[in-house]
């Protein structure tokens, strides 16, 4: 996994016709778009001037009787050297053993790769490790055991007499220079003896220099690019047909510290050669760079890239190569296309959807001049398993994703992948780590900006302010104002914790709140249970009340700074259209608007979301702006799903479904005006809004799973036997989803037809959604070529 830094303003531009790439999608009319992407070429490419490299020095930790320091942690007992090994006992899920360790000077503007162990156990179970920034470590509730949030880098071991090698790697970035402790949980199952035999910490300096030039997902900071990494004074050769009005857009870094230089040369056949040279000093920084290629328009031309460096072997990156064809407009598809999803956003909060407080003045107006879903339901309640919904068109079920540690397979095939096979330049921002290569996500981005700090330590989320990811976001509109380009935009304001900033939190709260609630907060954390909701601080009803908080009271200090929240994002979508309609895009542009789930204000005495699928948690917000593509007021009624959201983009650009996608357009619905009859006469059909939420232990007693399936009118929700529910908890639960939009009077034993009925209908869907699994990785591994096979693992889709 690699990074990069997230205040770069980042450049591409985008594309016509170009052999060996994917063209525009089906439907439409204009200008065909594609790029030539030399992270795709590289096979093809010529290597000149490698040398054997050599890596910084190892990081290996000895475990002698005098030098280990290694200790253990609630339940790992025993812990100490013995024999050159580290040994102990886990008497529990919550053993830890930890050192207090920072990183060499040389290492600690780095940031780690993996991490090596050779152990052995006398049983079976799943290995974790992760590191601390606090000085002075304490394992309390955000290092237990129920907040897997903390562990992010996991393997399952194997028991056994003989050690066995495991590699690590982390699925965020982990800054050297931040690192105090590592920690790690050798194993999660009780009365467990361990041994450990080596442990190796490798940064990712020591790891490039370790493996030939060629393609990576490459980050600096919390930027990541497609990209090619060499090592000076190694050169790159392609041999590459141009577009019509080319330009070579690329970002240009490196890991080391001294000048390490850049060449490009164009060199067309029977022609003299564009050059251009860059000198990089500053590490951990991406720079963009453009070579505008006039005159080149259809030649066959030889492009160079090199590194020179003060020394052999260091490293230069070249960040997401490709020549692009600067158009004018695409006809009857837009040329800049914009996801927005706004995380944790209830409808229930919104003037559109009915909220008589004006939250958002902005997304009120978009939807006046554009087409808004009346009933938008999500297919899960949490972010982890949400969006890939919404970015494959996929139920749960059949992308996978169900828990922290699960990652999308290979096989998906992303909204980001299907603009970029057409030849789109693609862009990504996310304030969520969910939704980049913690997910795998990242799939069919050129560029993804990660979410630069992963959930704290205090419960809180650091830099989940709107405004800096929009910052982020607009630099490189501007840059691309001239061509096709996919955007995504990730913001999370409405998540908790709920204080608004400042002016935002006394436009319906008082001046004296914040501190309230945070004295509340503070009084009632001490009664919760979960680790992570007491981490979060998330009361539930009870909580408060052996706290003595009033629960309303606390619930409307809540209302008032979340609905602050949501107007602080909706100027920030202020700032979008204006910069939209300031470079000349207002009607080239279509900007689709969508949240992954809600979140419970005591509606069922709980706090957060993810905890189960009634109407606060999966009833979203959905709408499309686009004056040029989209009519302006049109209402979508009744009940439409989030898998429709990416085949309705894809429909409205002239891009082809991908076949596995299970959502359908909504765009029968913009040619029919909102009327139904038209609509369905276009080919859109009702189909039943899916809810799922698996069951999940480290959410304690509201983590087992459920289904609801919205159909005719009504709500079943069914909780299994099989996935924890718990006891006096029923199986079925039946809503008048129109008229108790929460959920709040179960009907289900005065209707057992209606249960009946739907329940067959939900066996049905889930029959259907498991036979339509996406093949998994290792199935994948066994029918593809080893050349995709090497692209996919370079890329971290494997």
């Amino acid at each position: 996994m690699f990074r990069s830094l997230g205040s770069i303003v980042l450049v591409f531009v985008l594309v016509a016709a170009m052999a060996g790439c994917a063209g525009g999608g089906g439907g439409g009319t204009g200008e065909e778009v594609s790029a030539v992407r030399l992270v795709d070429h590289f096979a093809d490419a010529t290597v000149t001037g490698s040398v054997n490299a050599q890596p910084p020095e190892p990081t290996v930790f000895s475990f002698d009787e005098d030098a280990t320091g290694w200790t253990g942690a609630g339940s790992a007992v025993g812990v100490r050297a013995a024999g050159g090994h580290l040994v102990g006992m886990s008497k529990g899920p919550s053993s830890v053993v930890h050192v207090a360790w920072q990183p060499p000077e040389e290492h600690r503007g780095d940031f780690l790769h993996s991490i090596e162990l050779r152990l052995k156990t006398t049983g079976g179970g799943t290995m974790s490790f992760t590191t601390s920034n606090d000085e002075e470590l304490v394992v309390g509730p955000f290092l237990a055991p129920g907040n897997p949030f903390a562990w992010s880098m996991t393997s399952p071991i194997l028991p056994g007499d003989d050690f066995q090698s495991y590699t690590l790697r982390p699925v965020r970035p982990f800054a050297a220079g931040a690192i105090q402790h590592l920690l790690f949980k050798p194993v999660d199952a009780p009365e467990i003896d361990f041994e450990i035999d080596s442990l190796r910490v490798i940064f990712e300096r020591e790891h490039l220099a370790s493996i030939p030039a060629g393609v990576n997902w490459q980050g600096l900071g919390s930027e990541y690019r497609e990209s090619l990494v060499v090592r000076a004074p190694e050169a790159l050769t392609f041999e590459v047909d141009l577009p019509a009005e080319p330009v070579l857009d690329v970002a240009v870094g490196t890991l080391e510290n001294g000048a390490v230089r850049f060449g490009i040369s164009v060199e067309p056949v029977g022609g003299s050669a564009v050059a251009v040279r860059r000198t990089v000093t500053e590490p951990q920084e991406w720079q963009p760079l453009q070579v505008p290629l006039d005159g080149l328009g259809g030649e066959s031309v030889r492009i160079t890239l090199s590194v020179e460096g003060p020394r052999e072997g260091i490293i230069g990156l070249w960040g997401a190569p490709v020549v692009r064809s600067r158009v004018n407009g695409l006809g009857d598809r837009p040329q800049a296309v914009i996801a927005v999803l706004i995380d944790t956003l209830r409808r229930d909060r919104l003037p559109m959807y009915g909220h008589d407080r004006d939250t958002a003045p902005t997304l009120a107006r978009l939807v006046s001049e554009g087409a808004l879903v009346e009933d938008p339901i999500s297919q899960a309640t949490w972010t982890k398993v949400s969006v890939p919904s919404i970015f494959t068109s996929l139920y749960p079920t059949s992308h996978g994703i169900e828990d922290l540690p699960d990652l999308l397979p290979a096989s998906a095939e992303t909204m980001a992948e299907a603009f970029r096979a057409a030849g789109y330049a693609t862009f990504g921002v996310s304030a969520i780590p969910f939704t980049g290569k913690m997910t795998n996500l990242h799939q069919g981005y050129e560029v993804f900006t990660e979410r630069s700090q992963d959930l704290v330590a205090t419960g809180g989320l650091a830099d989940k302010a709107a405004k800096g990811y929009l910052n982020k976001l607009l630099p490189w509109i501007e840059e691309h104002k001239d061509v096709p380009f996919f955007a995504f935009l990730h913001v999370e304001d409405p998540h908790s914790p709920y204080f608004a900033p400042p002016p935002y939190a006394t436009i319906w709260g008082g001046p004296g709140d914040a501190a309230t609630y945070t004295e509340w907060q503070n009084k009632s954390r001490e009664h919760i249970d979960s680790p992570i909701m007491k981490q979060f601080g998330m009361p539930w009803t009870e909580d408060l009340t052996a706290a003595g908080v009033d629960p309303e009271a606390y619930v409307a200090m809540e209302y008032d700074a979340y609905d602050g929240l949501i107007r602080s994002t909706d100027d920030e979508i202020a700032r979008l259209i204006e910069r939209i309609e300031a470079l000349g895009l207002r009607d080239k542009v279509l900007i689709a608007f969508i949240s992954d789930h809600g979140t419970e204000f005591l509606d069922h005495d709980a706090h957060f979301h993810g905890q189960s699928v009634y109407g606060e948690l999966n009833r979203v917000p959905m709408f499309f702006w686009g004056p040029g593509f989209v009519p302006s007021g049109v209402k979508i009624p009744g009940t439409i799903q989030n898998i429709d959201f990416m085949p309705t983009v894809l429909d409205v650009a002239g891009i082809a479904l991908p076949e596995r996608a299970q959502g359908q357009s909504l765009v029968p619905w913009f040619d029919a005006g909102g009327d139904e009859s038209a609509a369905t006469e276009g080919g859109f059909r009702r189909t039943p809004a899916i809810t799922e939420k698996a069951q999940l232990a480290f959410r304690g007693p509201s983590g087992f799973g459920s289904y609801a399936i919205i159909s005719e009118g009504w709500k079943l929700i069914r909780n299994p036997d099989d996935a924890g529910r718990p006891e006096g908890h029923p199986e079925f639960e039946l809503y008048d989803h129109g008229n108790d939009p929460l959920n709040k009077q179960n009907l289900a034993n005065a209707n057992p037809e209606i249960v009946e009925r739907m329940s067959k209908q939900l066996d049905n869907w889930l029959q259907f959604a498991e036979n339509a699994k996406l093949p998994s990785d290792e199935d994948l591994a066994a029918s593809a070529s080893p050349e995709e096979l090497a692209r996919l693992r370079a890329l971290g889709y494997l």
